[in-house]
């Protein structure tokens, strides 16, 4: 069966929950393989408070046993350690101040760019805090502890996930004309995740500069996939395009507004020879066929399906929508012009919205790998992947 996975929980309320379900049994799965990203989302200069106060670890609440999944739905648990300074205001009973109109720290005044305006005329609410706590980019702790899961399945597959950013706030890094061997690794060491030593400290006196604004930044990250096999995704129907699933995961990131494949958008300005990778022969090279393409462009899929070569894939994330020095809106109760409300905000939240797109990307690849190799155990995967693999090594030799 597919990978299929659901969060749930708002951003100040007791938990977070994230249930994946279609993981084949036997994959071992452990809380530091979970953990180990959720640190890693939690990092980044420019963050806010609200990252010194939480502290993310993983409860396995099903699905996990002894260490390895049982084929069953996998449900995880995040505790929200500031829950205890919300409960009067997330209380999900009701309370004797309902009646009177509104509970604490109510918010009348959406930020322009938030969900809170269009979720609040869309859900019939009085306070736009129903709909800002679940639109909150926490949702997305639940989604990388998902993707860890998917992480670990597409090791065992010989499959490698990464990322690292590659422009801030108007600020271009450059990119190795090889890269690390292990990108995470390199780029986790960085405080912006930039392989650009240069440009990151260019970047950290823009960071420290909209602070003292009250201000905020976007920026781009790449990701990049090694050890897929060519083949995932297909042509034949919309819907099963590899690029297209890719492209629909990561635009469900908060506050991501763009995202492109290899060469992406610069392609369109480029002549077929500029842009299209030539084709040789690579005896070894089994993942691809025993082919390999002379440079790639385009990113790793062509068709809507994996060539084995490296998966590229860049994602743009907007300005976070809360400044300190909040944007002009209207108070929902009176209609007048007010100053927006100022939550809780980062400067900046692109080095984090690389390890969630890392996490989107193993989700959608781990379902793809399954489509293709189906299994209800780990060793019916591999063997059903060795086997395919073994069989495309052999058509050209």
């Amino acid at each position: 069966m597919p990978i299929r996975f659901t969060t749930a929980g708002e951003s100040h309320g007791p938990a977070l929950v994230s249930i994946v379900e279609g993981v084949p049994a036997g994959l071992r799965l452990l809380a530091e393989h979970v953990n180990a990203d959720l640190a890693r989302r939690q990092q980044g200069y420019g963050r806010g408070r609200r990252m010194q106060i939480e502290r993310d670890e993983v409860e396995f609440l099903a699905g996990v046993r002894a260490g390895e999944t049982i084929g069953a739905p996998i449900a995880m648990l995040i505790r929200n350690r500031d829950w205890k300074n919300w409960q009067e205001i997330m209380d999900p009973a009701p309370r004797a101040e309902d009646a009177a109109g509104e509970r604490k720290r109510a918010v009348h005044r959406p930020r322009p760019g938030h969900a809170d305006l269009s979720g609040l005329l869309k859900y019939d609410r009085d306070d736009a805090r129903d709909i800002l706590e679940r639109a909150s980019a926490r949702e997305t702790t639940a989604r990388v502890t998902a993707g860890a899961v998917a992480r670990r399945l597409l090791a065992e597959c010989g499959v490698s996930v990464g990322s690292h950013l590659v422009h801030l706030g108007g600020i271009d890094a450059r990119r190795p004309a090889t890269m690390p061997p292990d990108v995470n690794a390199a780029a986790d060491a960085s405080p912006l995740r930039t392989l650009d030593p240069d440009a990151e400290q260019r970047m950290i006196a823009r960071v420290d500069e909209m602070k003292r604004d009250g201000n905020t930044l976007g920026g781009i990250c790449e990701v990049i996939v090694d050890g897929l096999p060519v083949g995932l995704g297909s042509h034949v129907s919309w819907d099963r395009r590899l690029d297209g699933r890719l492209g629909q995961a990561m635009m469900s990131i908060p506050a991501v507004k763009g995202v492109e494949l290899g060469l992406g958008f610069d392609a369109a300005r480029r002549t077929g020879a500029e842009v299209h990778d030539e084709i040789e022969m690579a005896p070894g090279r089994t993942r691809s066929g025993n082919v390999r393409r002379k440079t790639n462009r385009a990113g790793g899929t062509e068709g809507g399906m994996t060539t084995g070569e490296p998966l590229v894939v860049r994602v743009a994330m907007k300005p976070i929508s809360t400044l300190m020095r909040p944007l002009g809106t209207v108070d929902t109760r009176t209609g007048e012009g007010a100053e927006a409300v100022a939550e809780r905000s980062d400067v900046t939240a692109v080095p984090a919205m690389g390890v969630i797109a890392e996490a989107m990307a193993a989700l959608v690849l781990a379902d793809a790998m399954l489509e293709k190799f189906g299994a209800d155990s780990m060793t019916e995967l591999l063997r059903n992947l060795d086997a395919y693999l073994t069989h495309v090594a052999s058509r050209l030799g």
